[in-house]
């Protein structure tokens, strides 16, 4: 499953071919999922996107949350030992144990 895939089964991007020639945009919206990214590498940041979309800050919280679950699953946290993807797999997958193949 590709992270568009997942965003558009929980409902946070859609792709239409009648809105933005089908580019996924965020639901309800005409931002381009795209866009969100864009900002993400600029200089501005987050902080700019929320700012320039502030109706799409629960959207974007969503976004963010699923990649660190994406890349967590996809990387498979074994190979990382950092806080970072420690605190995704706890948010990702809170009631696995030890006996799971998860380290505590």
């Amino acid at each position: 499953m590709t992270l568009n895939q997942l965003l558009e089964l929980q409902g946070i991007i859609h792709c239409d071919p009648e809105i933005m020639s089908g580019v996924p945009v965020f639901v309800g919206t005409r931002v381009p999922l795209q866009t969100f990214f864009d900002y993400l590498e600029g200089e501005g940041g987050l902080a700019e996107f929320i700012n320039d979309f502030p109706y799409l800050e629960t959207q974007t919280m969503k976004v963010l949350e699923n990649n660190n679950c994406f890349l967590y699953t996809t990387f498979k946290a074994g190979r990382f030992h950092s806080f970072f993807f420690q605190r995704v797999k706890t948010r990702c997958y809170p009631n696995k144990t030890r006996e799971d193949g998860f380290s505590n």
